[in-house]
């Protein structure tokens, strides 16, 4: 249905260093992209206690789609671990895109919970709140307290209307 050729991060071979390089540089430009798009967004990563980015997800399908893309876990400003995430669905739907994907750990308990998983299920293992903000619209603070919170960002800029639940994350041995 797609291949895992077409994302930036590369195939699972090749040299651990260099996938762990190419993964944060591609988190860096990620975290800067989403900085310039969304108004407020660099406050809300800097009070995060973790962040997970996935700097390209493709998304693909016809009637059944999947969706996979690595990316890595930072605390404090630095890489601690690396993952996958990976979902399926099923419905009326055709096409492909790539997307980044933000998760924000808000409370030391969220990132807690993420960090002793041995695969984490957004949905299931914790309730993911999504900004899907307009140009002029404003982060309420009831949602900036929440304890996991969602960024999509596709080329054009913030996506509303999507979900990560049933977004399967689990850890990469880099």
């Amino acid at each position: 249905m797609f291949a895992t050729g077409c994302t930036t991060t590369g195939s699972d071979a090749g040299d651990p260093a260099t996938r762990r390089q190419s993964l944060d540089s591609g988190v860096d430009n990620a975290l800067a992209s989403l900085a310039r798009q969304v108004p407020g967004s660099q406050e809300l990563v800097g009070r995060a206690k973790g962040v997970l980015v996935f700097p390209s997800v493709l998304e693909a399908g016809f009637i059944v789609g999947a969706s996979r893309g690595d990316g890595a876990l930072r605390v404090n400003g630095k890489t601690v671990s690396f993952h996958r995430t990976t979902s399926g669905s099923f419905g009326l739907q055709a096409g492909a895109q790539s997307t980044a994907v933000f998760l924000l750990f808000m409370t030391d308990a969220a990132l807690k919970n993420f960090q002793d998983s041995r695969g984490w299920t957004a949905g299931v293992d914790a309730s993911v709140t999504l900004i899907s903000v307009g140009a002029n619209a404003q982060l309420t603070s009831a949602t900036s307290q929440q304890p996991v919170i969602g960024y999509i960002l596709s080329n054009q800029g913030l996506m509303a209307g999507l979900t990560v639940d049933g977004t399967r994350i689990t850890r990469l041995q880099l």
